[in-house]
């Protein structure tokens, strides 16, 4: 009778990595003898690894994790194309659950990597602006839904292509998103209409912008309103990433160059 290994044994006979998602100490210890190369992807190297791919989100849909993972391990030539490598990932919480063969080509490519380390803005600054979104997705404000919009970098030209709806609270200020205090007032904010401007290095230059670029030849998937189709339309005419969070489905969703790029549900982050 055939054994487990010898009916499965396929998924990682021949690789020529290992590719470790998030890993305990004690997992990365046990692979250290492994004749293939293993690289670990986190949001930190907290294994020593040498081979490492920083997670800026910890994206709760596995196939872009594994998609920026190895996006990242081509970029610091870890890998190449036409290599096959083994993912060892959680899918279900905790500790990995499973192993997934990926051959690393074209297919595996997505603007997910592009969004954090090819945008102008610092990588960094936007996954604090999806911290911020994420979290305001979660609590609400006053615990009713809110929705916000978030235009990071590219800030002279986005200012150009908007007008102020109101005073700006940022305008005499140098505060940067992903200070605690600058967090809440952020949230305390997005309960008004307009957008947030914040530039490269993470400088919130205004508030309660109106995005003024034409929308003809956006295309959003349908069920999203005038928000997204903002988002959408700065983005193609500028180099900014827009951070949504729609306040009628409470999901998160980041747009660059025109097209929406990834969507997270905060409350499976």
């Amino acid at each position: 009778m055939a054994s487990l290994p010898d009916l499965l044994g396929d998924i990682v006979t021949s690789v020529d990595a290992v590719f470790l998602f998030s890993p305990t100490s004690s997992l990365y210890d046990r692979f250290q003898d492994s004749e293939e190369e293993v690289v670990v992807v986190a949001p930190d190297n907290d294994v020593g690894a040498d081979d490492f791919v920083e997670l800026p989100l910890e994206f709760d849909n596995v196939r872009d994790r594994i998609k920026f993972g190895i996006q990242g391990a081509m970029d610091a030539e870890y890998v190449s194309e036409g290599d096959d490598v083994a993912c060892s990932v959680s899918v279900f919480g905790g500790n990995q659950d499973s192993v997934i063969r990926v051959r690393v080509d074209e297919t595996v490519e997505s603007g997910i990597y592009d969004l954090f380390v090819n945008s102008r803005a610092e990588p960094g600054v936007i996954r604090n602006v999806f911290e911020v979104a994420v979290e305001l997705g979660k609590k609400g404000q006053k615990g009713k839904p809110v929705g916000a919009l978030f235009v990071v970098g590219d800030a002279g030209k986005v200012m150009n292509k908007s007008r102020p709806l109101s005073y700006n609270p940022f305008e005499k200020s140098h505060v940067h998103v992903g200070d605690p205090i600058v967090n809440v007032m952020l949230k305390e904010f997005s309960r008004l209409d307009g957008a947030f401007v914040i530039s490269d290095s993470g400088k919130i230059v205004s508030a309660y912008r109106y995005l003024e670029p034409a929308a003809e030849g956006v295309d959003i998937p349908k069920g999203l309103g005038a928000r997204h189709m903002a988002a959408g339309a700065i983005t193609r005419d500028t180099n900014a990433t827009a951070v949504v969070l729609s306040e009628s489905d409470g999901l998160v969703r980041a747009f660059k160059g025109g097209k929406l790029i990834l969507e997270i549900d905060p409350e499976e982050y």
